[in-house]
Formats: C-alpha cells, structure tokens, sequence
C-alpha cells in the first residue's frame, strides 16, 4: 500500500466516521420521538458509534494500512475532538453525556490499542482484537442491556452476548498469528467479557477490555501458544 493510498483512505475513514457521528442523530430524534427516555436512546447511539464507526473502522485497518501511524494519528485526532466537545459544552447530546467521557476513552484506547500492538506484534490482524472487542462486543453487551434492563447497568445478561460475539472472533483472529494462537485469543475474549462489568473511577471498560485483552495476547505471543 503506497503512502498517498494510505493517506486517502484515512481521509475516507475520518469522514466514514465523522459521518456516523452525525447521521446518529436521527436514530436518536426518531426514538425520542416514539416516547423513549432520552437518555436509553443516548445508550443505544452510543452503542451503535462503537459498532459502525470503531468496528468497521477497526476491521477496515489490515486491509488499507500498511503501518500504525495512520491509526494513531486518526484515533488521536477523533480523540480530540471527542474531549473538545465536552470542554467546551458543544456535547454531541445524542451519544455523548455530561456525566462521562466513555465515548473520549473509547477513541483513546482504539488509538493507542490498535497502534502499539502492531508495532508490538508487528500483525494487523492481532492488533485490532481488543478493538473489535470494545466495539461489537460492549455493544452488543450495551443494546442487551438496554433492551432487557432498560437503563445503563451492569447486568450479566450484556455478558453473555458480548461473549457470544467476542469468542469466535478471538479464536479465528487468533489462528490468523504466526504462530497461532487461537487458544491464547479465546483467553482474551473471555478476560475482556469478564472485565467489562468493572469500573474505577475514570477507569471505565473500553480501558479495561482493551489493556486486558492486550496483555493476554501479547502473553500468548511471547510465553508459549497453547496447542
């Protein structure tokens, strides 16, 4: 992938997700609209912002990026903005909250995820698992909870969905290594599931999914893959 290719598709990508960012707001208008809590319909937005725009972002990395440097930059970029819409009070009110930065942390930890494993690991495909894991299994976990407890909590119930979704992908994305270590990537699916039902304070899951996940894959890579 030559560097102005590379170049093009992170411009293409930053407006993807821009984009995403925008166009949620009429799931939300739409779902106000039919009665629903402000703030269920925030959840829901916040959970599809994590599925179109950092899932398929996520999945989008192998296949048009050629080293780690484009990922960072837009994640850090994204990052930004995210923290400067809450500095300055000009919130995106229908995903984003005053009560936290979630969303802040999410593009934070994809950025810094995603880049520092490939660089680590040097495989793509390895680096954006923890990734995938914030995306498409906290949130799946989150419209679970939302759909069945009908506010934000931390119900097991999101759990059981989020490994229905984060298994498989650990397993096949392991196998993908040199070596493989499809066992070592399940471990992670079940470590990030697991740690997703806890929060300290500003450590909320997209840290902890991403830092837990990434740890056990690089022990898996380093230590000994497990037949």
């Amino acid at each position: 992938m030559t560097t102005p290719s590379q170049l093009l598709w992170a411009i293409g990508l930053s407006v993807y997700v821009l984009t995403v960012l925008f166009l949620t707001l009429i799931p939300y208008r739409a779902m106000v609209a039919r009665g629903m809590e402000p703030i269920r319909a925030v959840y829901y937005n916040r959970k599809i912002v994590h599925m179109a725009a950092g899932g398929v972002g996520s999945l989008m990395v192998p296949l048009v990026f050629a080293d780690p440097w484009y990922p960072l930059v837009c994640g850090l970029l994204l990052t930004l903005l995210t923290w400067a819409t809450h500095a300055t009070g000009l919130r995106f009110y229908w995903f984003q909250t005053p009560d936290n930065r979630n969303d802040v942390h999410f593009a934070l930890m994809w950025a810094l995820s995603v880049s520092g494993l490939w660089w680590i690991l040097g495989n793509p495909w390895l680096a954006i698992l923890p990734a995938l894991y914030m995306a498409f299994g906290d949130g799946v976990t989150g419209v679970a909870r939302n759909l069945f407890v009908q506010r934000r909590s931390k119900s097991p119930i999101g759990n059981v969905f989020m490994l229905l979704v984060c298994a498989p992908m650990g397993w096949i994305i392991g196998g993908l290594a040199t070596p493989a270590i499809p066992v070592w990537g399940l471990l992670s699916a079940v470590v990030a599931t697991w740690i997703e039902r806890y929060e300290f304070g500003p450590i909320d899951d997209n840290v902890l999914i991403t830092v837990s996940a990434s740890a056990v894959l690089l022990l898996g890579t380093f230590l000994a893959p497990v037949a």
